[in-house]
């Protein structure tokens, strides 16, 4: 009989110790449930409390509103003939097959929202186009022929056109420089 009573011992000692991990389970189950409601209840609670009252964010929020910044102004760059593009020789290490070098050509607009930097880019125009044709000039094919080339000659242009427009009224006025049409052959 002491046998019988060791294997009855033994079975409720295993269902002890399976209700003992189940409650186990459960008490880590409760426990991590009331921390995840509980941060966020106080997540809500400090939010909640640095929220002002709707007067005065509508008061913030309407001394934060950025100026509304007018349309854009685009101004073609041309020279005094009206001529609307560039067209400049290339440096290259290699001749085209007809022996000729390799040109450039290329429709130029700033743009800028200012009426007064249209106006400022009309008056100072053969500035803008000298400095620009002396810059396009002394590019090389083989740059160009990359999106990276291409990209650094816009922002060149940029650079140039703000820094005319600096010495004249006093401030770079033009938002970016667009190629229109660029060919290279």
């Amino acid at each position: 009989m002491m046998a019988e009573d060791q294997a009855a011992a033994a079975e409720n000692g295993e269902e002890e110790g399976g209700k003992k991990k189940s409650k186990l389970k459960l008490i880590i189950i409760i426990v991590v449930a009331l921390l995840v409601l509980g941060g966020g209840g106080a997540a809500a609670y400090f939010l909640l409390l640095a929220e002002p009252n709707t007067e005065e964010s509508a008061e913030k929020e309407a001394e934060v509103v950025e100026p509304v910044r007018g349309p854009a102004i685009y101004v073609k760059v041309r020279s005094m003939e009206g001529r609307p593009m560039f067209v400049v020789p290339l440096r290259s290490k290699e001749k085209t097959r007809a022996g000729r070098g390799h040109y450039m050509q290329a429709y130029v607009e700033a743009k800028t929202r200012n009426p007064e930097v249209e106006a400022a880019l009309k008056l100072h125009m053969p500035v803008v186009v000298s400095r620009l044709n002396k810059m396009f000039s002394s590019q090389e094919f083989e740059i160009l022929q990359t999106k990276e080339g291409r990209s650094e000659l816009r922002q060149q242009a940029v650079d140039e056109v703000r820094e005319v427009m600096m010495e004249k009224i006093g401030r770079p006025g033009v938002e970016t420089v667009l190629f229109t049409n660029f060919v290279m052959q």
